[in-house]
């Protein structure tokens, strides 16, 4: 059992949490919580720490077994360790070390055809240009699995997604949901409407209403800056400006609501079809 604060595995946990460049370099990051262990993949994992008033919790056993099994290092820590280890002020005892995923953008979008034409599933994907804040980040990842969205293309101005707080607002959607950052958002774009894929813009000088349009074809919107929205380039992009209307003194919504109101409509037109 670790019990030592110096211990060089617990300062490097702690740098995981903290620095995005330490988790770029080793390319990992850290779930925290029952949920985030339980659902994460069995190929993903790399390290276990379980507190030590966790050792007899019944719901993590099996899975800490099949870790184990499949040679998945597995490390018990004293409950002080755990707290400095942890990035919560409400540590659930377990966490785990997972390597990041590889996503390409052509090989999304080749998927992606590839399912319209031997499933009939459009594709319905989501780009996100520069989002801040790391709750809104894993809330559009949540949303977007729920609404049934093919993939996300995030430009390189978009918070990290292994943030500790982004991990732990996908609600595991992180594990499931296809992802990549991009350097040039037009050029990704351009690359879509090249193979078909309508694109949409969350605009506030949208002439027509986000629900008179039809998303049953393939397509994609285009969500941007919390406090400024799309810059000018990314909009002028799109095939059509679409907008949420607002009753009251309200002018826009939270990136994630917006997002989430977009893929929803797109969910139900398909759902109805």
């Amino acid at each position: 059992m670790i019990s030592s604060m110096g211990n060089a595995r617990v300062k490097r946990i702690v740098a995981l949490q903290g620095k995005s460049r330490e988790r770029a370099r080793e390319q990992v990051f850290v779930a925290e919580g029952k949920k985030m262990f339980m659902e994460a993949p069995l190929s993903w994992l790399r390290e276990i720490y379980v507190s030590e008033d966790m050792e007899e919790d019944g719901e993590l056993s099996d899975k800490l077994a099949d870790c184990r099994h499949g040679g998945v290092a597995v490390e018990t820590v004293s409950g002080e360790v755990f707290r400095k280890m942890s990035d919560t002020s409400a540590p659930q005892g377990i966490l785990c070390v997972a390597g990041q995923p590889s996503y390409d953008k052509e090989k999304m979008i080749e998927r992606a055809l590839f399912r319209k034409r031997e499933e009939g599933r459009d594709p319905l994907f989501l780009i996100l240009e520069d989002i801040q804040d790391p709750g809104n980040l894993g809330t559009i990842f949540r949303a977007a699995e729920g609404a049934g969205v093919t993939g996300i293309v995030m430009d390189r101005e978009c918070v990290d997604i292994y943030n500790p707080k982004t991990i732990r607002s996908t609600m595991g959607s992180v594990y499931r949901m296809p992802f990549c950052y991009v350097e040039d958002l037009p050029d990704a774009v351009r690359e879509m409407k090249e193979n078909g894929i309508l694109t949409y813009a969350a605009h506030l000088e949208g002439r027509r209403d986000y629900d008179e349009e039809d998303y049953r074809r393939p397509c994609a919107f285009l969500i941007g800056n919390e406090g400024n929205g799309l810059t000018r380039e990314a909009a002028q992009l799109a095939d059509a400006y679409i907008r949420i209307p607002m009753k009251g003194q309200v002018e826009s919504l939270n990136a994630a609501v917006a997002a989430s109101v977009l893929m929803f409509e797109a969910a139900r037109q398909r759902r109805k079809e």
